[in-house]
């Protein structure tokens, strides 16, 4: 395939305003099924969208995509997060024979209680971080107000970095297969550090003088 024909491809999947409600449907269900390949829907977009001229039809524009993202990342961990603060008893017992969940529900209450959030902001990048931190944050019964706020950032710097992703590797490589790969993986390399960073044991307090 040349490079016309895999700019036309690309142009024509991510073609029409459907594009975003499957973007959106995409991220919002991923905090519940991480398998769903939303990261790479939000590149694909932004791919074919890095190199639309002012007569492109149908092709998706940045902004919107962006807002689009953000928006569907933020809903989405507030639906899981009230799942999980109405889960009861039942959802309680499950958190506490996963060592995962547990020990992220302990994370992320000394994080928040200590005013940083800075978790949920990388847990957003980790490979299922977003649903094991939105999900212990209700479970755990912490506020709305300590946890959403972080969750919007979280979800405005992942949409931002997703998109910027694919704006880039459209710039230099063109709206091809091949850029929305190498952006994807970029992606997924920035994962792979959240999820170092957030498994990395904190450290010891100093002792006293």
């Amino acid at each position: 395939m040349n490079l016309l024909d895999s700019l036309g491809s690309l142009r024509s999947l991510t073609a029409g305003p459907w594009i975003y409600p499957v973007v959106a449907t995409s991220i919002l269900l991923d905090v519940f099924l991480p398998v769903l390949p939303s990261g790479f829907l939000v590149i694909t977009a932004a791919t074919a969208a890095a190199t639309a001229t002012g007569a492109s039809t149908g092709v998706p524009s940045l902004l919107p995509l962006l807002l689009c993202a953000a928006g569907a990342s933020v809903l989405g961990d507030f639906l899981a997060y009230r799942l999980a603060l109405r889960g009861g008893a039942r959802l309680d017992r499950a958190i506490g024979r996963s060592r995962r969940l547990s020990l992220a529900q302990e994370r992320l209450g000394t994080a928040l209680a200590r005013g940083g959030g800075l978790l949920v902001v990388l847990a957003r990048f980790a490979p299922a971080g977003r649903s094991v931190v939105s999900l212990g944050a209700g479970a755990a019964k912490r506020r709305a107000e300590e946890f959403l706020p972080w969750s919007a950032l979280a979800g405005v710097t992942w949409a931002s970095y997703s998109v910027g992703l694919g704006w880039l590797g459209g710039q230099w490589l063109g709206a091809t297969w091949f850029s929305a790969g190498v952006s994807t993986l970029a992606l997924f390399l920035a994962g792979g550090l959240a999820a170092y960073l957030i498994r990395r044991p904190a450290a010891a307090p100093a002792p006293a003088s």
